[in-house]
This record gives structure tokens, sequence and C-alpha cells, in this order.
């Protein structure tokens, strides 16, 4: 097959190339090539490997728009592949579409794979041998094997128009045939060519499709992929296409294939939407004398209806993740279970697990469904499984750069997260959670369906009973005991009430939280005190204070709140500053 192109490892893949030499005929000036070509590929044994970079892959995102989640997981896989066989991961930028390619677009890719954890070894930035790791810098070198094509015959010039060619189409689909290139400058004469060059009609470089082949691909996720593939000059389903455009821009097939084979790639793994590529791609490996890598297809990630995930389905950037508090340990977990799994009920991993387990022999044909909730529940174990000093400085900056808090560390803030981090999946439902616990909603939790039961249990005469005890300072000194004094005061106030139990914690519950449910009451409470008596929560926040509270408790007419006719909305004020 020949040796490999600047010490590109000849890995696993051997490449059987089987053709009859294009023979040119010439009849009355006119070049005619009979081409025939057969390409098959096999995991049968090749010639070792250098020891060093013996595998390398690539990610290869164009810089045209955000980090898809379907990009992210293929950077993921590619990398986990290059890291448990101890070889190099590379990132090249595809930015030849110079119309929508932005540099705005190339850094926030950059950002997000390095949030994400996965650090290239060659690539912008770094730089490396193969370099340069943009194809935006690497016009020189397409242009190089473009001629080279055109010298060995493999490519010609066409001269035709964009209006020959819509045309072409049009009679083509008249004719009921595939819109393909009807050949008409494959066999022109040298004279003719030159006519046009010195006319200086613009042209592009188009590659000579064998007249009949066959391509047979092993590919390491989907196994043996077979496209037959007959073609002749009247009937063509691939007809000769176009590698270099008229403006010196190469097409991504041929620039594509001329980058993996230069930058030594021994395994290209990408999504399943790039298998109608890879029959181009082989038969520019073949004329170029490179020799093929292997290929691993990876399925399309589906949204819940099954259709191909997009936009309207909601987020699907990691950016847009990472905005809305995702940690980048989830996220790598949860898209590598897209499609992969070690062969265990475990679905936890981290980056380094996933090196150590990683396969491709296990990553699945079929295509995986992104479940945002699964994706939301995975984070919130990650977020609690971090150390707790790391999770409170987490959720303590949140808090104090949304304003809810005027500093961002203290016993109020442990104590807060330690208290409330059960309901908090992303760093965001930090926000709501917090505000939620220094609120008093008390007006609309007892004229709500949900609170008539506890309203109805004599709930003015427990509100009668707490307001003595707090005015006699018995329910205040229980708090300043902590815990301890809190669980001894509630043990005496239901003995005295003749209550235990849910008929006790109920009534309590919606007195002194002014809500039906949430953490656990006496921490809560201990928290509201404790935040009443500092500076800890900024003004102007909903905060309201235990004095305030039971100032609305005052006000309330029970019996006119029992016959729905509450009077609570001017003693229940929307925000209370402390």
């Amino acid at each position: 097959m020949g040796s490999c192109l600047l010490g590109a490892p000849c890995l696993g893949m051997r490449v059987g190339v089987y053709t009859e030499a294009p023979s040119m005929l010439l009849f009355r000036g006119r070049r005619f090539f009979v081409r025939s070509i057969r390409i098959s590929a096999s995991s049968s044994p090749s010639p070792p490997p250098p020891a060093d970079d013996s595998v390398r892959v690539r990610f290869a995102p164009s810089p045209t728009g955000n980090l898809h989640v379907g990009g992210a997981r293929t950077a993921l896989f590619n990398y986990l592949f290059a890291r448990s066989k101890g070889g190099k991961f590379v990132l090249r930028i595809e930015d030849t579409d110079l119309e929508r390619s932005t540099k705005e677009s190339e850094e926030a890719l950059l950002r997000d794979l390095a949030w994400l954890g996965l650090d290239w070894d060659e690539g912008p930035g770094i730089g490396g041998n193969y370099g340069p790791y943009r194809q935006s810098e690497r016009n020189a070198l397409y242009k190089e094997y473009a001629d080279k094509l055109l010298q060995n015959g493999h490519a010609y010039r066409c001269f035709c128009s964009a209006e020959e060619l819509e045309k072409m189409k049009e009679i083509a689909k008249l004719k009921q045939l595939p819109p393909v290139y009807s050949g008409k400058w494959a066999t022109a004469s040298d004279i003719e060519v030159q006519e046009e060059l010195e006319k200086g009609t613009p042209y592009t470089y188009r590659f000579r499709v064998p007249s009949a082949g066959y391509l047979k691909i092993d590919d390491l996720i989907r196994g043996e992929l077979d496209s037959v593939v007959k073609v002749s000059w009247n009937l063509n389903t691939l007809g000769d296409f176009v590698v270099m455009r008229s403006n010196g821009q190469p097409v991504y097939n041929f620039c594509v294939t001329v980058d993996d084979a230069t930058m030594a790639i021994s395994h290209v793994i990408r999504a399943e939407e790039h298998l109608p590529n890879t029959l181009r791609q082989a038969l520019i490996y073949k004329a170029l004398g490179f020799p093929m890598p292997k290929f691993a297809h990876v399925s399309l990630i589906l949204a819940p209806d099954k259709s191909k995930l997009s936009k309207r389905h909601g987020a699907t950037s990691v950016g847009q993740f990472k905005e809305m508090g995702y940690l980048p340990e989830a996220m790598v977990n949860y898209l590598a279970l897209l499609g992969w799994g070690d062969g265990t009920e475990n679905e936890f991993f981290t980056l380094d697990q996933l090196v150590d387990k990683f396969t491709i022999e296990r990553v699945n044909k079929s295509g995986a469904v992104f479940d945002s909730t699964k994706l939301r529940w995975m984070n919130g174990q990650h977020l609690r499984s971090l150390p707790s000093e790391n999770l409170t400085k987490l959720i303590g900056e949140r808090w104090k750069s949304i304003g809810v808090l005027t500093e961002s560390e203290g016993s109020f803030i442990e104590e807060a997260v330690e208290l409330l981090k059960d309901g908090i999946d992303l760093i965001s439902d930090a926000d709501n959670v917090l505000k939620t616990l220094l609120s008093y909603p008390l007006h609309s939790t007892l004229t709500c369906p949900e609170g008539r039961p506890v309203l109805e249990d004599k709930l003015g005469e427990v509100a009668a009973s707490l307001i003595a005890a707090y005015d006699s300072g018995e329910l205040i000194g229980a708090l300043e005991e902590g815990s301890a004094g809190w669980q001894k005061w509630v043990k005496s106030f239901g003995k005295s009430q003749k209550r235990k139990g849910k008929s006790l914690f109920m009534p309590l519950r919606v007195l002194l939280t002014g809500k039906l449910h949430g953490p656990d009451m006496g921490a809560g409470l201990l928290l509201v005190y404790k935040a009443g008596r500092g500076e800890v929560v900024a003004p102007h926040s909903e905060f309201v204070r235990l004095d305030e509270r039971f100032n609305i408790l005052r006000q309330v007419d029970w019996e006119s709140v029992k016959e729905d006719n509450p009077t609570l909305e001017s003693a229940a004020p929307v925000s209370v500053s402390n």
C-alpha cells in the first residue's frame, strides 16, 4: 500500500486497492480515460506503527456557531480514545467557510472544550509538529495536492459556468437522473484547456471518479460497511466532484482528507452524518497514495421525539448549559453515557475513570436520546458530591452575586448550604431555595386549597399560644440555645397544646415559615433568626424577619380567613427590608 506520509501511522486497517491504472486513449485530439477501481479496507494486521504517536485522533469543528452537545460528545469520544491508548488528541479548526466562520465562534469553541476538561495535545494555542491547525492557514498545502491530482490524471480543470451547471441539473431532473456533473470537461483536449486559460476563464478542479468500483470499510462501531458504486458517464450516482473551487478554496472532502493524512491521523471518530463523505475521501486517499485511517461513525443524538436534536428542543449548546449552572463534570459524565456504557449498572464516572474504562467497541450503533431531566438530576448528584467547602464556595458566591446576601462566606452560608443543598440540582436553583427560605407567604398559604385542612384544625388557637411564647421570650430563648433548645421547646409546646406529630408540626410550619412544605423546620427557623440579627441578608431583599412574621400573625382575623374572607393583604407586604 505504500509508506505512511510524514510519519503517519499505518494502524489496524489495511487498505487493499485493486485498480486498473487509468489508461489514456487519444481520439481526434481529445483524451479519454478508461477508469475502474475497487477499494477494500479490512482489519487485517498491518505493519507496526511507530512507538510514539501510534494513535492520533482529531476533533475538527467548524467555527460557525456554538459547540453543540453532539460535537462535544464527538470530541469527548476522541479524547477518551486517545487517552486510553496513550495517543494524541488533535484539535483542528475547519474554517474554510469564510462567510460563516468567525473568530468569536472559534474562541467560544476553545473555551467550551477547555471548560469540559478536554485538553488537546496539538492545535490552536499549543502548536505541534503537524500544523498549522487552522484550515484557512493551509491553503498552500491544498493547492500542492490539488496540482498533484491534476498532474497524475486524477483531476482536471472544469471551466463550466454556474449557468451551465444549473442547466445540467435541470436536464438530469427531466431525465429523472441524479443531478451530477455530466463530464463535459473530463475529456477536453489540451488545446481547449489552454484557450480557456488564456481567456482567464475561472475553473474548478474536478476529481475523476472511477467508472465502476467497490468500496468496503470496516467501521469500528458499525462493523463492515459496503458501498457499491456503479458509475458510468451517462448514469452516474456520484459524478466527478469538485475538490478546489474557482476562488482557490478547497472543498470539504478534499481538505479533510489532505489534513488527516498529513497530520498522521490514525483513527477518524466522527458523527454518522459523515458516512456519505467516506466514499469521496477514500477515492482521494487512493489517488494521492495516502494510507486510510480507521473509521468510527458515532450515531446521532436524538430529541425525546426521536428526531435529530435541535434548538427547537431547548438548550443544545455547551455554552448554554454552562450559563444555566451545569458542572463540567456532570456534562462530561452524561455525554459519555449517550451511546456508551462500561457494561455495568454504574452511571457515575469522573473523566479519569472514563479514560480508564472507555473502549470504542462499546459505543452503540443506535441513536441516543438526550434527556434534559436526567442531565439535571445527574448534575445535582455531582454537585452534592463536591467537597463541602467547594459546594459552599460555589453557592455562597452565587448568592452574593445575585444580590440576596452581602457576603459569600461565613457560618450562615455554611448552614444554609447544608440545609438547602438537597433542593439544588443546578447552581442557579440556589437562588429560589434561599429566597423561599427567607420569604413568608402566609396569606397565599392560608387561602390555598391545600392549606384549608391545617387552617380548620384550630390554627388560630395554636397561633395565639405561639404568639404568647414569643412575647414571653420563651421561643427566643430556645432559639438562642440552637438546635437543642429548639427541640426542647417544641416538645414542651406540643405537650401544652396536647398535639404531636403532624398535628403539631404542620401548624407550626405554616405559622413560623408561612409555607406548607420545606426543609427541616427547626434548622430553617434558626437560620431566619440568625439572619434577622445580623446584616448577612442584603437590604431590599424579600426577607421577612422573625419579629415581622409575628407582627403579621397578630393581625390575622382567623374567623374571616376560615370564611374565605381574608383580611391579610394589607398585613402581608410583598417585600420587607431588614
